[in-house]
């Protein structure tokens, strides 16, 4: 018996020890669920109404939100089950003194394994039978419908140009279109793998290279407003920065938008710096029917939300990319590289009169298609963004 003695205190040691080993795991392992647990708690609170797809705004959203919803609370409920039950086996199992045996093998335990296989079973039927309805129901194609408004979208590096095939119209960087509508969105690229993402809005979908041209269609909603656009495929340098505006407006202010963009161009008034506008700028952009649609048309661009998809016009700039809507196409047209590195623009040599000059007449180019009601309506201001 007394040989027996060291080895019982060897055997209280150790245990002692892995007892420690596991408090403090146990212990780290709270401290860290807790700080996840209360950063998504404040995340969740960040889902802003014109870019988050938590904080959705259209049909096709809040279809794909709630499949989101219940993939998460089956993912929660079965990690809430396994951690559960091991902790509880950990505790009510573990070695304790004196206990040397083989603790019971049940792996041939038919009942249990058939319960682990059944569950899982059930829980994809949960989770499968949502997905495809919904899947196969955002597939449907409303390009033949009379109803449906056709948007061509082209994505370039870094920016988007929208056609209207119905109306004739070509426009770029802010999508306006009626609330409470189907948009059809035939999506392409003109050079390297972009992404058309309306996180608010819809799903994104990609425009791949090769002439492939994918569908998907929105859903705006019953109110207007302005949301953000993004592309969600990295393709190059300024990708972060290949933003767009899609601007929900009502049905009088939409009818107005379409019969001011086929209105007759208005050039500078200034000869000189029509000139200049014509030679250098009407060679690659468009207003109204003049110039050549290579780049951005650039008709109305005094009526936009941002420039260049990422100057943000506003009367109260306060941060790096915002300013009025004049400074902001002066800073543009000096230094585009500036603002969105890497994209086609070159810069223009003009002198310091030619440059005032035309971000001056674009700054007053506005179209001035916004109804009583939409002016009136504070849900299309950018203010939120900002």
């Amino acid at each position: 018996m007394p040989p027996a003695a060291p080895r019982m205190a060897t055997v209280n040691t150790e245990e002692a020890g892995l007892m420690g080993v596991l408090k403090n795991r146990w212990l780290q392992w709270l401290r860290l669920t807790s700080l996840l647990a209360g950063a998504a708690m404040l995340l969740s609170a960040c889902g802003r109404a014109d870019l988050s797809p938590l904080n959705p705004q259209g049909e096709v959203a809040k279809e794909q939100l709630n499949i989101m919803k219940i993939s998460i609370s089956i993912m929660t409920l079965v990690v809430v089950v396994v951690f559960t039950l091991a902790i509880y086996v950990v505790i009510r199992y573990r070695r304790r003194p004196g206990n040397d045996g083989i603790p019971v093998q049940v792996e041939g335990n038919h009942k249990l394994e058939i319960i682990w296989t059944v569950i899982p079973l059930i829980l994809l039927v949960i989770l499968g039978v949502p997905t495809v309805q919904t899947v196969f129901g955002q597939a449907k194609d409303y390009s033949k419908d009379e109803d449906a408004i056709l948007v061509n979208v082209t994505a370039h590096q870094y920016w988007w140009k929208f056609e209207y095939p119905q109306e004739g119209i070509v426009t770029a960087q802010e999508l306006v279109v009626p609330k409470n509508s189907t948009i059809v969105i035939e999506a392409k690229t003109a050079d390297v793998l972009h992404s058309f993402w309306v996180p608010a809005l819809a799903g994104k979908i990609d425009t791949n290279p090769a002439g492939n041209i994918n569908r998907m269609y929105i859903k705006t909603p019953d109110k207007t407003g302005i949301f953000l656009g993004k592309c969600a495929e990295l393709c190059g340098p300024a990708h972060a920065l290949m933003d767009f505006k899609v601007k929900v407006v009502d049905e009088e202010s939409y009818a107005n938008w379409i019969s001011a963009m086929k209105a007759p161009a208005k050039l500078p008034e200034d000869p000189a710096i029509a000139e200049v506008f014509e030679k250098k700028c009407l060679s690659c952009h468009a207003v109204g029917d003049k110039g050549v649609p290579v780049y951005p048309d650039l008709t109305g661009i005094g009526d936009r939300e941002t420039v260049a998809g990422i100057l943000v016009n506003t009367d109260n700039p306060k941060y790096k990319h915002e300013g009025t809507v004049y400074d902001n196409l002066y800073r543009w047209i000096k230094n585009p590289q500036e603002v969105k590195p890497g994209n086609l623009m070159p810069t223009v040599e003009l002198t310091e009169e030619e440059l005032q000059g035309i971000a001056r007449y674009l700054a007053d180019y506005k179209l001035h298609y916004e109804s009583e009601e939409l002016r009136n309506n504070d849900a299309t201001s950018d203010k939120e963004e900002r």
